[in-house]
């Protein structure tokens, strides 16, 4: 998602923090979940952020409402967005959902998909282990495969047309998840949607950089910034020179 930002945001500085040591999220509680979020976000606004965009569904769909509550500077959730890409995909209006466990126990998805059109019918379906399985680089495994198979054969039941990949690892295995599912199926990443209503918002406030310079990106993350480093490779398609550690409990 953040990749999708460089790319629609140029001249914009970004702010990177993955909060790596008390990763995954999906299976915390919501009072753990809203905690992290506003520790990471306090962490943010030290350094002078303008705009915050939660980019993560887990974040987004347990604790986006707390931190509206206590912040006031824009912020921007990956829930929304996916939903709308989903509503314009679908067209036999059945949609899928996969995410982690605590995405898809918050009902998120589907609330924001009827506020869109009441009619479509939403099915939700966690799949924890595809974190683990993109996180270390089984993005085409046979295992992979077979796992996917077992966690999406309730939504192929179901005859959705759309799929929803609620999580940002999940794009990472778009092949194996396409397989799965079938060339009928859309798969609906919110990367992109995310990145222009990002854009959107910044124009509204008067946000906006327009340039000329190219923007500068920082990377913090709550423990082990190599692996980080590692793994950006994959998940940013971007060059991470420099990543620090911070001490995130003291926000």
């Amino acid at each position: 998602m953040v990749r999708e930002i460089f790319r629609q945001l140029p001249n914009e500085d970004v702010v990177y923090f993955g909060d790596t040591g008390r990763f995954p999220y999906g299976t915390r509680s919501k009072e753990s979940i809203r905690h992290f979020s506003l520790q990471a976000a306090n962490f943010l606004q030290e350094q002078k952020v303008k705009m915050i965009v939660v980019a993560c569904n887990t974040a987004s769909a347990q604790a986006l409402d707390y931190l509206e509550e206590r912040l006031k500077l824009p912020l921007l959730g990956v829930i929304l967005p996916g939903a709308k890409k989903a509503v314009s995909s679908t067209k036999n209006r059945r949609i899928g959902v996969i995410g982690t466990e605590a995405t898809v126990a918050s009902g998120s998805y589907p609330l924001a998909i009827h506020q869109i059109e009441s009619d479509i019918k939403v099915f939700s379906q966690p799949c924890p282990l595809f974190v683990a399985l993109a996180e270390e680089g089984y993005l085409q495994k046979k295992a992979s495969y077979l796992i996917a198979a077992d966690y999406l054969a309730p939504l192929k039941k179901q005859k959705v047309d759309t799929l929803i990949l609620g999580c940002t690892h999940f794009p990472l295995l778009k092949t194996v998840i396409q397989k799965v599912m079938g060339p009928k199926v859309t798969l609906a990443d919110a990367a992109e949607s995310v990145a222009r209503e990002t854009k959107a918002v910044l124009q509204n406030h008067g946000l906006l950089n327009q340039g000329p310079r190219a923007g500068q990106h920082k990377f913090f993350v709550s423990d082990l910034p190599e692996k980080f480093r590692r793994l950006s490779r994959r998940f940013l398609k971007y060059p991470v020179d420099s990543v620090q550690k911070i001490d995130i409990n003291r926000y």
